[in-house]
């Protein structure tokens, strides 16, 4: 065997570990979430995924807008309302965390604080391509589809993210079971900014 070949079946293998790797993590985070969420459905699933991935789904350009939506949101929510968690990883890699509205409320961090980790998070990196995250969702799928799951509307589900795919896009919403059941209210923020800023504010007060 010459060296290319050899170099061809390093990478060969070092690619097979990786898939393996990351059909065993979504394996254990589908598992997770489901026991936490049994509402969910494949469409949440995904969501966190990509939100892990692609991060906050939207660039900011207008702070007012943006600061608008997240004032109704705490004025229309009671702490009842809220799931009882202040934070959570998405994904299988934890890059982005989701951080609830409930911070705000019992008096953790300020709206200002939320509102600038989550503006920073959506502008300070370059999105990863939409094909890029085609190639390890479609990985992923095959994973979740080796768990025969007997999640609702699977079928239905799965050709609406791939209809989302195909044209380009990425970005979907919680299912309207999942916003029945939880009625998510969170922002997007990236996990340096949420380890340095963040969190130590939430575990000194908690």
């Amino acid at each position: 065997m010459n060296a290319t070949m050899k170099k061809s079946v390093v990478l060969l293998l070092c690619l097979t570990t990786s898939i393996a790797m990351l059909g065993q993590d979504i394996q254990g985070f589908v598992s997770r979430q489901l026991e936490t969420y049994p509402q969910a459905r494949l469409l949440d699933i995904y969501k966190s995924c990509f939100q892990d991935y692609m991060g906050a789904e939207h660039l900011v350009s207008d702070r007012q807008i943006v600061k608008a939506y997240l004032d109704e949101e705490l004025a229309t929510t009671t702490l009842d309302d809220l799931m009882p968690w202040y934070y959570e990883p998405c994904g299988t890699d934890s890059c982005y965390y989701r951080v609830s509205i409930r911070t705000i409320k019992e008096g953790f961090i300020t709206e200002d604080m939320l509102l600038d980790a989550f503006i920073r998070s959506a502008n300070g990196v370059k999105r990863p391509s939409v094909e890029s995250w085609r190639e390890r969702w479609n990985t992923m799928m095959d994973a979740i589809e080796q768990m025969k799951l007997c999640l609702p509307h699977f079928q239905e589900d799965k050709a609406f993210i791939d209809s989302v795919l195909s044209m380009g896009k990425y970005a979907i919403s919680h299912s309207a079971d999942y916003r029945t059941a939880y009625r998510p209210h969170y922002r997007i923020v990236e996990r340096g900014i949420f380890e340095r800023e963040i969190k130590p504010l939430i575990d000194e007060k908690h």
